[in-house]
């Protein structure tokens, strides 16, 4: 349903056109854009940066993604949300080349992504992050942050072998780093190995080494998860910054309290499939997701026969249990035998 609660003004489309007055924050300027949008599965915004169509993945018998459409709000942060198995990192891996659909496409800037290596993926601005990190950690955490810059002369064999024509780039890497470094406060780690860091830390690196390339569009899978509370405020800071230098965020998140408090929108999935999307506020009002998370009759009470039967499965279950085998009542009052 709309928004109908939300404060009305501006149209969402002359605000991401430049109407909005001079130094209006970038959070500001994607709630806004934002603001008047139907709470509604697939729906349309203003300025998208990924459109989704179609794209479906089964592995086997099984539906891992099946969305039909999805669009992505520019410079905004996106929370996508589900329970585990809803399919979230699947989707990730889609939309960054990692793994490839058996239908439908999706596109970036309205450039197709649809077969495209992980690599090019990223030339063309969309990075990510993973939910177990992937930094080398033989090498050091400067040595790690430099493999994320894009476009390295001395990577050519031959270059290689003529110092003049990478160093200079080399030197410019290294600077970039070094303040992307300072900025994480991993300055002080640039020459310890990166598997000698902590699990937040490294969350920190994998952070900082996606924004060398410097991305259009940073896609996190879970960041938050494994890092201790210390560490937790400042991943979200970091987060938030990326919204204000422009870029468009989208991630994986299971607490609720970080998706409310960084979310300009957040899409819902389950089995697979989208279910619900709108601002933070909304998601706790849609039953879909409610259902979705603690199923669809949590708060129905059980009827007298269905308390008996409940009990009287539990209890063939513990004779089961006790004797190695035997006849265990169903749910739908049937018996049927069992062995060990």
């Amino acid at each position: 349903m709309p928004a109908e609660n939300t404060p009305t003004g501006a149209t969402a489309a002359s605000l991401h056109k430049g109407a909005a007055p001079a130094g209006r924050a970038p959070q500001r300027l994607a709630q806004a854009a934002l603001r008047d949008i139907p709470w509604e599965v697939g729906v349309a915004k203003p300025d998208p940066a990924i459109v989704v169509e179609n794209v479906t993945r089964t592995f086997g018998g099984l539906t891992a993604v099946s969305v039909d459409h999805l669009e992505v709000q520019r410079g905004g942060i996106t929370g996508l949300i589900g329970p585990n198995g809803a399919g979230k990192t699947t989707l990730f891996n889609l939309l960054t080349g990692f793994d490839q659909p058996n239908t439908g496409t999706w596109a970036f800037d309205g450039k197709s992504l649809g077969k495209l290596a992980p690599h090019r993926v990223a030339r063309l601005g969309v990075v990510r992050t993973f939910q177990l990190t992937k930094a080398l950690s033989r090498l050091t955490v400067l040595e790690n942050m430099l493999l994320g810059a894009q476009g390295q002369r001395g990577e050519s064999f031959l270059r290689a072998l003529v110092p003049g024509i990478w160093r200079s780039q080399e030197k410019a890497n290294t600077a970039k780093a070094m303040d992307l470094l300072r900025r994480f406060k991993l300055d002080a780690k640039k020459d310890e190995f990166a598997g000698t860091l902590s699990g937040g830390q490294r969350k920190l690196l994998e952070m900082a080494r996606a924004l060398m390339s410097d991305p259009k569009v940073v896609m996190l899978d879970e960041p938050m998860a494994g890092v201790n509370p210390a560490l937790t405020q400042s991943l979200l800071g970091h987060v938030k910054d990326l919204r204000e230098e422009g870029m468009t965020v989208i991630f994986v998140e299971h607490d609720m309290d970080v998706v409310r408090d960084i979310s300009d929108w957040v899409v819902v999935m389950a089995a697979g499939r989208v279910i619900a999307e709108g601002p933070p506020e909304s998601i706790s009002q849609n039953q879909a997701v409610v259902d979705a998370y603690l199923g669809a009759h949590h708060d129905a009470p059980l009827t007298v026969e269905e308390e008996d039967r409940v009990l009287a499965q539990a209890e063939a279950a513990i004779a089961q249990e006790e004797h190695g085998g035997g006849e265990v009542l169903g749910t739908d009052g049937t018996t049927g035998r069992t062995e060990r």
